[in-house]
């Protein structure tokens, strides 16, 4: 492991020409692993009325939006890995002691040395730079402009990057609230500028769409406690006992399979609406009794992603068929 304050970037092959170059890019931004955060824009979009659907200022508001969304994300993921070579953490979570690699390290440029922290800095700096001018030219081209939508957008802009840089908000313990949060926000604050208000079924959407995204991320955090716990990073796994860990993974799922079924029995959503995710929520039974039988957290982070996309695609299904009026 580094010393904390030293960069430790990787003393390979610096990447080079301009496919190469934007591989690493693509690679510093994890663009194969935050695919899914962009599926907000489906999930939202979906749960709009079809005469507000296929509108001009819609289509011209989503779009800012997700351009925004593109950089606030990227920078997000560019400033971690940057604060995760300075302080020696993802060397301890990304290759063991003997040097030997325990995941794919194409996945941190930085490590293997196809770029250096300055240009990774200047690439988080210039993304960040980018979200904050394409989410202020969605809000003034929205239809709508309600006061919480700017808020809660405001809010993301200002902590999201700051998960591991700046303030370091994961170091103090509010890493899981960010990353549920954050997707929970690019769902529901582009609705509001579209529509001026938050219905509760695309209020339920959300919070599943973040809870969701830390039932993948949770088991992550599991696999790095040594690593995250040498560097003061304080997520509830490293805080935790393994079977304090295990109740609160579980009690994540629990809520994930409480919340579809309440809503529909409540009236937030159609009565139906639990039908369209019952896939998800058998991934997710299978995803967290199979680990609490065999603790393996990277099998149950990539069943994570199974059943996130998985529950999208009913999210969706039932968007389409409520809202098809």
């Amino acid at each position: 492991m580094s010393p904390a304050g030293t960069d430790g970037a990787g003393t390979g092959v610096p990447a080079s020409g301009a496919r190469g170059r934007f591989v690493a890019y693509a690679r510093l931004a994890k663009f194969e692993f935050v695919l899914d955060y962009y599926l907000s824009m489906l999930v939202l979009w979906t749960a709009l009325a079809g005469s507000v659907r296929f509108a001009g200022d819609t289509w011209t508001t989503l779009l800012l939006f997700l351009l925004g969304e593109i950089g606030v994300i990227s920078a997000v993921m560019a400033l971690d890995d940057v604060n995760g070579i300075k302080d020696g953490s993802d060397r301890a979570n990304y290759l063991g002691t003997g040097g030997t690699p325990l995941r794919p390290l194409e996945r941190k440029p930085l490590l293997t040395g196809a770029l250096t922290v300055p240009q990774a800095t200047r690439f988080g700096y210039l993304s960040l730079l980018w979200g904050t001018v394409f989410w202020t030219a969605s809000a003034f081209a929205a239809p709508e402009r309600p006061l919480w939508a700017l808020v809660v957008t405001g809010l993301v802009l200002f902590a999201g990057f700051q998960y591991s840089w700046g303030l370091k908000l994961s170091y103090r313990g509010l890493g899981e609230v960010l990353i549920m949060g954050c997707p929970l926000v690019i769902v529901v604050a582009p609705y509001g500028f579209v529509t001026g208000h938050l219905p509760a079924i695309v209020l339920v959407q959300a919070v599943l769409f973040g809870l969701w995204q830390i039932l993948v991320s949770c088991y992550s955090n599991t696999k790095d406690i040594s690593g995250d716990a040498a560097v003061g990073r304080s997520t509830v796994a490293v805080h935790t006992s393994a079977r304090g860990n295990l109740v609160f993974i579980g009690a994540l799922s629990a809520v994930d399979l409480l919340l579809t079924v309440g809503a529909s029995a409540v009236g937030w959503a159609p009565w139906w609406f639990f039908a369209a995710l019952l896939p998800e929520m058998a991934l997710r039974l299978r995803q967290f009794t199979s680990f609490s039988r065999n603790g393996d957290a990277l099998l149950a982070r990539r069943r994570g992603v199974v059943a996130f996309r998985t529950g999208v695609a009913g999210i969706v299904l039932a968007n389409l068929i409520h809202f098809a009026s």
